[in-house]
């Protein structure tokens, strides 16, 4: 039994040929997808490869994108991902299948389409044979960027004037002090909650020096900052996760590709992600989207904040002038961090406790 419309569509991490090790489905936010469950190598997966190649023009990396399911580890050892929407992921224990109900009640498999929308909600499904018939709602759709009808803004909170002009210039100058270290990105290897340094960011991190600085920055994220959250989500946040200043440079890319904080179970606790803009008259490029809900960027004047949702699928775009700096501090309560002390485990090295701002 197929998931009905309208709901959202299961996110999963998947082997592809591209990412042999895993990739994350929920990164691809903002553009329609189709999963195609393939049975095994048979005239029915021949018939749904023929409709496919039929309607090859529908399909394009900004716009939508297909992937083929593939059940058998010898057709995914010979799959390759094409540049032009054509995808792959490798589903031979089944659990892709289970998640999206693509089998009977005994397991077996229940080859289908799954149209999915920009949201991540389904749009349509229909057995194998059927294909035709979800393609043609994919064509009747048109553009991902118009697929509501109307404008959608992404649940954001924009809050000005939380740190003052000559404190921004006081982090930026202590982020000066050692330049910053590259930083990366938590991935879970082997069970453990690792940090990667890789091609998916390009951007320097400093850690803000213990004294006036941090308690500075705490108070301010508390007295200014947390009201107008807690009035806009109904969120008391009472614990900061890092004090750092990072730094995006056009010389060296300055980017962080599309991404979710709390994927992994030692980022789980965090609730909202705040970008406070230390400069944002220097630089451009470099501003805050949200694929899902849209091409639409967002930039905080300098000392502003933009405060989100740890689970919104978002990016940072490249810099392609001067420098970008920001404090990035993430925000839970205590819930999240009992969340976080029960994880503690999973982390690869050991953890500084979250700091509790002051009453």
């Amino acid at each position: 039994m197929t998931l009905p419309v309208g709901v959202p569509a299961p996110l999963f991490t998947a082997p592809s040929p591209s990412n042999p090790g895993g990739f994350a489905f929920g990164s691809l936010g903002g553009r329609y997808i189709v999963l195609v469950f393939l049975p095994e190598p048979s005239p029915a997966r021949d018939a749904a490869f023929a409709l496919y190649s039929e309607h090859a023009g529908l399909f394009r990396d900004d716009n939508a994108l297909i992937f083929g399911v593939l059940p058998d580890h010898d057709s995914f050892v010979r799959a390759r991902d094409s540049g032009n929407g054509l995808r792959w992921f490798g589903d031979p224990d089944g659990q892709l299948r289970q998640l999206y109900r693509a089998t009977t009640p005994d397991g077996a498999l229940v080859p289908e389409w799954v149209l999915i929308d920009p949201t991540f909600r389904i749009l349509a499904a229909a057995p194998l044979s059927e294909g035709r018939a979800v393609l043609e709602v994919l064509r009747a759709m048109g553009e991902a960027e118009t697929h509501a009808g109307t404008f959608v803004p992404a649940p954001v909170l924009v809050v000005p004037r939380i740190l003052e002009p000559a404190f921004c210039r006081e982090l930026i100058a202590a982020f000066e002090v050692t330049g910053g270290v590259r930083s990366g990105v938590m991935r879970v290897i082997d069970g453990k909650t690792v940090p990667v340094v890789d091609d998916f960011k390009s951007r320097r991190d400093a850690d803000i020096p213990p004294g006036p600085l941090i308690d500075g920055l705490r108070a301010r994220i508390v007295a200014r900052l947390a009201p107008e959250i807690e009035k806009a989500f109904q969120f008391k946040a009472t614990r900061i996760e890092r004090f750092i200043v990072s730094c995006y440079d056009a010389e060296e890319g300055g980017y962080f590709q599309a991404h979710r904080d709390n994927t992994t179970p030692g980022t789980a606790h965090r609730r909202f992600a705040v970008s406070i803009n230390l400069n944002a008259e220097a630089f451009e490029g470099g501003d805050l989207r949200f694929p899902e809900f849209g091409r639409r960027t967002y930039r905080p004047p300098t000392g502003g904040a933009v405060v989100f949702s740890c689970s919104l699928l978002h990016e940072a775009t490249p810099v392609t002038r001067g420098r970008r700096y920001a404090t990035l501090p993430f925000l839970y309560d205590e819930a999240g961090a009992r969340i976080r002390e029960a994880n503690l485990h999973t982390f690869a090295r050991p953890q500084p406790a979250g700091v509790s701002p002051p009453p």
